[in-house]
């Protein structure tokens, strides 16, 4: 509402509205003042003539009673009258009635009136109760009325005319300063100075005032905010220039940083070769002092050595884990995962740690966990193990417990939930805060009274969550730690774990004292379709059971061992001893009627084995089965002829159908005419190496892509294992390849294992062990039949038909190796020095085997610079050993080389 319309509403409006009220209340007044006095007016007439005219009527003169009548008509407002009688007749009338008469009721009022006119009646008492009706006419009273009404509405006009007058001015005398002010205001909003506001009236002087102080007192406050401005500006630009040079040292402070992790991983990597270089030859050097005849007390301090060695290079691969997290170059690989096989070869390797103190070792796969998953077994065996050890380590006595259950399940995906219990010292909630912090152990006193550098822990943290699982810690001080873990794993939970045995309903007998393990034996036997029972004395008369499984303790007295003979006697059934002992403190209890001793902790599969053997139950059908042993091809491709026949040499005495192959072309020409079940990769190979051939071979289809491809490396170190598997290959095996490790890898592809492989070759006498005049004092022989003969899997004709192969190839290997290194081709010497180390890797020549094996690591690790130092030394040796082959007696070296290889397919 504009402040002109209020001025009009308040000046104009209320006035007007008060005269109307009294206006509306003065003209009703005036007009029945007026109508009284013209009622009393004719009253004071009527009272005057009522006397006579009551007079004349009684006396019945109608003339003078006319004549009386007549001067009331003298009267302006009657118009006329007439005199009725009660019967309603008019005795009298004069002039003419407007209206009937009214009615002779007392009740009928005296004044009828009707609008303009007026009927007036009086009684007569004198005259029979006649009555004077007088018509009035009263139109002169609605005129004046209509005349002060008329006089009314001038007066509110004129009056209204007057205010609006009033109202112009007052808004025209106040809108140009409010406009003046409201300019002024609308400058100041936009940032600008008004000018000062001119005097205005006495009402609006105060805003004015206001107003112009307001506008001066911003354009102050605009003058202090740009002086603060400025000064803020500046303060900013230094504080900018500030951060910029702190940005600047933080910049320089991050690469110095990263620079500075570089180095210490490129320190670490450097390091780790260097320990593992001089490792490698003290592993060496003691495995050749092992094959040496040695007293008792010499094979106990090897063997300290050997775990020494073998600590140590745990510690290396710990600092290198670490240092490959912390620098987020870790990658998981994607590879079928067993966890039943898993957890049994954790504890397995456990074992010898805990069989000292007593502990029972115990795995518990629960059945719902699927056999086919896919994810990172060595990585999940890594934590496993450091899990297990810990355990292991802190706990005296009691028992160490592995579970393995589904935790949550999704299509395509399963999350288990691994936990590793023990009854161990336990930890306090100080402890299993900073458990996981590198460096970090239990206590203080740990690393001293246990060992280790407390980074295992950690690193088990960061590969479980790398792997997208969380680690947890439940333990008190006295009651054992419950370590445990998720792992998100690729799988099928609708795909169940088969059993691995069929039983008939078999009889079994159970006697285990460690409850638990007693409970997971009862359960597998009933899995297996056997019926397991644990009171011998609880069998029916006659019946006796199928096959009997006991735990006797580990030391046997005498009188003890007598007893469990008894037993063993009077039980006519087979028999499976189950001895928490290592395979060399077995008790040695003779089985009459048949049964195996087996160590513990027992693995799923070795325990189904032995019943099966004992029972003659047939396996459950492998997913995938292998062919039989009787039709089994077997590919060897290697691009050293030594290496080619030995391992042809080897596998074709178990009765398997082998061919060969000397370069990764010949091996997919062979591919493309025949199918193989298994095939032995060198890696190195010129041409195509080990891994393109792998590669070309999958991609041949029919069953290539499912066929096991073994890699055979003289460079078999843990990263160099992790690339080779990642790369498709299926196994690893490490020249020189020992006969059983040859049979394992036969036994996992192929379901087979040739029993001259896992037996021990006889050897020569010690005094024919090596050739003394080769000998010089203080070194490794040049020569050593008997090492020769055992990787030759027992046949001596062959070690030294090998080693006359290496000898004639000496000439064309120190050549090549002196032309990579003048050249400073590092590619062709390290070609040559690794085909000389893989050549040395099956014969009898320690000396030159180890210079090549450390001249190899060396090149790989620190380059060309670092072998310079034992070139010559590879030189001599080279030279020993052409000489021990110019000193042999003349034979017929090719027609052993042909009787060797008739038996070879090629």
């Amino acid at each position: 509402m504009t402040l002109k319309l209020r001025l009009l509403l308040t000046i104009l409006g209320l006035p007007m509205l008060l005269l109307g009220a009294m206006a509306a209340t003065s003209l009703p007044l005036h007009q029945s003042h007026h109508e009284a006095l013209l009622q009393e007016r004719l009253d004071e007439a009527l009272g005057l003539l009522a006397p006579s005219l009551e007079a004349a009527a009684a006396a019945g003169d109608e003339a003078r009673l006319e004549a009386l009548a007549a001067r009331l008509l003298d009267i302006e407002e009657v118009r006329a009258l007439a005199l009725v009688t009660p019967e309603g007749e008019r005795r009298l009338e004069l002039g003419r009635l407007r209206g009937a008469p009214p009615s002779a009721d007392d009740a009928a009022p005296l004044v009828q009136r009707h609008g303009e006119y007026w009927l007036m009646q009086l009684p007569l008492d004198g005259a029979a109760s006649d009555r004077l009706v007088l018509d009035v006419d009263a139109s002169g009273l609605l005129l004046d009325h209509y005349r002060q009404l008329g006089a009314a509405g001038l007066l509110m006009v004129i009056a209204g005319v007057i205010l609006a007058l009033v109202a112009g001015a007052t808004h025209r005398r106040l809108q140009q300063p409010l406009e003046a002010a409201d300019a002024a205001l609308g400058r100041l909003v936009h940032d600008e100075v008004p000018d000062p506001l001119p005097p205005s009236p006495p009402e609006l002087a105060g805003l004015g005032e206001r107003v112009n102080a307001l506008a001066a007192r911003l354009a102050e406050a605009r003058v202090e905010m740009q002086q603060q401005v400025e000064q803020a500006t500046a303060e900013l630009q230094e504080s900018m220039e500030t951060i910029e040079i702190q940005n600047m040292k933080l910049d320089i402070a991050h690469r110095r940083a990263v620079e500075a992790n570089r180095v210490k991983s490129e320190f670490l990597a450097n390091m780790s070769h260097e320990i593992r270089t001089p490792l490698n030859g003290i592993i060496g050097f003691c495995r050749l002092l092992g094959r040496s005849p040695l007293e008792p007390r010499q094979r106990e301090w090897l063997d300290h050595v050997n775990r020494a060695c073998n600590n140590l290079l745990m510690l290396v691969n710990d600092v290198l884990d670490f240092s490959k997290l912390e620098a987020g170059q870790l990658e998981l690989e994607r590879l079928p995962v067993d966890m039943v096989a898993l957890v049994d070869e954790v504890l397995a390797l456990q074992a010898p740690l805990a069989h000292p103190k007593g502990l029972e070792l115990l795995g518990l796969v629960y059945d719902d966990v699927p056999s086919a998953l896919t994810g990172d077994p060595l990585r999940i065996r890594q934590v496993l193990t450091n899990l297990v050890n810990n355990a292991v380590k802190f706990t005296d006595r009691g028992e160490v417990v592995v579970r393995v259950m589904v935790e949550d399940s999704a299509p395509g995906r399963i999350t288990l939930r691994i936990g590793v219990t023990d009854t161990g010292i336990g930890l306090s909630a100080e402890h299993r805060r900073r458990l996981f912090q590198a460096f970090q152990q239990g206590a203080a006193s740990h690393s001293r009274e246990f060992g280790g550098t407390g980074l295992g822990l950690s690193i088990s943290r960061r590969l479980v969550e790398q792997m997208g699982g969380e680690i947890d810690v439940d333990s008190e001080p006295g009651q054992g730690t419950t370590f445990s873990f998720t792992l998100p794993l690729e799988g099928d939970a609708h795909q169940e774990r088969p059993p691995e045995l069929h039983l008939a309903g078999e009889t079994v007998l159970i006697e285990e004292p460690h409850p638990a393990t007693r409970r997971a034996l009862r359960h597998l036997f009933s899995r297996w379709g056997a019926r397991p029972i644990e009171d011998g004395d609880a069998l029916p008369a006659g019946d006796a059971p199928t096959l009997w499984v006991a735990s006797p303790p580990p030391d046997l007295s005498s009188d003890e061992t007598a007893a469990w003979q008894r037993r063993l006697e009077r039980l006519a059934c087979p028999v499976l001893l189950l001895v928490n002992a290592s395979p060399l403190e077995l008790p040695s209890l003779p089985l009459p009627h048949g049964g195996e001793i087996l160590a513990k902790p027992l693995a799923r599969a070795s325990l189904a084995e032995a019943v099966g053997r004992r029972l003659q139950a047939p396996h459950a059908p492998p997913a995938a089965p292998s062919p039989p042993a009787d039709s089994a091809c077997l590919l060897v491709v290697d691009d050293n002829e030594s290496n080619r026949r030995l391992l042809g040499e080897l596998a074709a005495d178990g009765g398997l159908e082998v061919s060969l192959a000397a370069s990764g072309e010949a091996a997919l020409a062979l591919a493309r005419e025949r199918r193989f079940d298994l095939v032995l990769m060198d890696i190195r190979m010129p041409g195509m190496d080990g891994i393109e051939t792998t590669r070309a071979l999958r991609h041949l289809g029919g069953t290539w892509p499912a066929t096991p491809v073994v890699a055979v490396t003289a460079h078999a170190l843990e990263e160099e294992r992790r690339r080779l598997l990642a790369n498709g290959l299926d196994d690893v095996l490490a020249k020189p390849v020992e006969p059983r490790a040859l049979a394992e890898v036969l036994g996992r592809h192929l379901g087979m294992a040739p029993a001259h492989l896992t037996e021990t070759p006889g050897l020569p006498a010690p005094g024919a062990r090596w050739d003394a005049a080769f000998e010089e004092e203080g070194e490794l022989p040049s020569v050593d039949l008997a090492l020769g003969t055992r990787l030759a899997g027992g046949h001596e004709a062959m070690a030294r038909e090998l080693l006359e192969r290496l000898a004639a190839s000496l000439p064309d290997s120190e050549a090549a190796i002196r032309q990579g290194y003048e050249t400073r081709d590092d590619e062709a010497l390290l070609d040559a020095i690794h085909a000389l180390n893989g050549a040395c890797r099956y014969c009898g020549a320690p000396r030159l085997g180890l210079v090549a094996e450390t001249l190899e690591t060396r090149l790989r690790s620190r380059g060309r610079e670092a072998v310079t130092p034992l070139l010559d030394e590879l030189y001599a040796a080279m030279a020993d050993l052409r000489r021990w082959a110019g000193a042999q007696p003349s034979r017929t070296t090719k027609a052993i080389a042909n009787s060797a290889s008739s038996e070879i397919d090629r």
